[in-house]
């Protein structure tokens, strides 16, 4: 019996190093092509969109920078591949991309069947419905038999029916691919409502609507839709780094660190801080990254709230306020794990 245990420890032994061995292998192979290939949103203002140069901006696309800058310590060792909603879960399935970093809503069917690992919540989000003012409707409640454009293979059309179905009202769908053409047809006239995430709704009508104050958004938000960056099941080491570079700029607003000021943090005597800037030895060992990582992405992409202002905030044309997205300290939800 005892023989039968000893082995029966080894066995289990060997299996554990091997599969520790084999978790490393999106790691190793991000560090051997020195850059990361990050997967977002072929084009939505505030969270991920090129400019005519081909240069990205956006959220999302600040947080696959982050990351590059946790590994390489530079916030340009990353490479973007747009992905549609239908393309984005093959992508990261098939190792076409190393992260997902775009809208993607943290579901648990994505959790588990998909085989996907989401780092903490980069945008709090809800599900809300946009009009036109000429059509006088108040409240989401009011759109009884109207046509609603929406985008398949979503969340959004899966919440979409459970509103409709739970208030015991009807609505007529046109569900189309492309997000662009759901767009499209809904500024034509095809569609009463459009539909889809509160803070896309806001991208849409700066960007995409031919006269921004026409349109609305109705004050309802139907759904949790808990948005952020995802890797593929099997490779630990990576999901921790991910994880983590999420966690620090987070973790730097609440102690007051940004890019501006992150080099006086330095002498700070406290802990934390100390631990989080890479001053005391010890965190960047135990990602397996340079002990300044943290320091670097704060000085070179900044803090949670440098990354949501600049791209989705009250200065740009969204004008999103912080809402469930501000410090738990100021009765948002944002709440970074202990640097220790």
């Amino acid at each position: 019996m005892k023989a039968g245990i000893l082995a029966a420890a080894a066995a289990a032994f060997t299996f554990a190093v091997a599969g520790g061995a084999q978790a490393g292998a999106t790691l190793d192979a991000i560090k051997a092509k020195g850059f990361v290939q990050c997967g977002v949103n072929a084009g939505l203002p505030g969270f991920a969109s090129p400019d005519s140069a081909g240069n990205w901006t956006g959220l999302d696309v600040d947080y696959c920078r982050a990351v590059a800058v946790a590994l390489f310590n530079d916030p340009q060792k990353v490479k973007f591949t747009p992905l549609s909603a239908q393309q984005r879960f093959p992508a990261i399935q098939s190792g076409e991309v190393d992260l997902l970093s775009r809208n993607t809503t943290w579901t648990l069917t994505r959790d588990t069947s998909v085989g996907l690992n989401f780092a903490p919540v980069t945008y709090y989000d809800g599900q809300g419905f946009m009009v036109a003012k000429k059509l006088g409707v108040k409240s989401a409640k009011e759109l009884n038999g109207a046509t609603v454009c929406v985008q398949s293979g979503t969340t959004t059309e899966l919440n979409l029916a459970d509103y409709f179905r739970s208030n015991n009202m009807s609505y007529n769908p046109v569900v189309i691919e492309n997000n662009d053409e759901v767009n499209a047809a809904f500024f034509a006239g095809r569609c009463d409502v459009l539909t889809t995430d509160a803070s896309q709704l806001a991208s849409t009508r700066a960007s995409v609507a031919p006269k921004p104050d026409d349109y609305v958004i109705l004050p309802e938000i139907i759904s949790k839709e808990p948005l952020a960056p995802a890797v593929r099941h099997g490779d630990d080491a990576w999901y921790d780094i991910v994880k983590w570079v999420v966690y620090a700029t987070i973790q730097a607003e609440e102690s007051g660190i940004t890019s501006k000021n992150v080099d006086e943090h330095l002498n700070s005597k406290n802990p934390e801080i100390q631990r989080l800037l890479g001053v005391s030895a010890g965190m960047g060992k135990a990602l397996g990254v340079d002990e300044k990582w943290a320091y670097n992405i704060v000085k070179k992409v900044g803090n949670y709230s440098e990354i949501f202002e600049r791209n989705v905030g009250m200065s740009t044309p969204l004008k999103l306020e912080r809402g469930l997205n501000g410090l738990w300290t100021k009765g948002g939800l944002q709440y970074a794990m202990p640097v220790r």
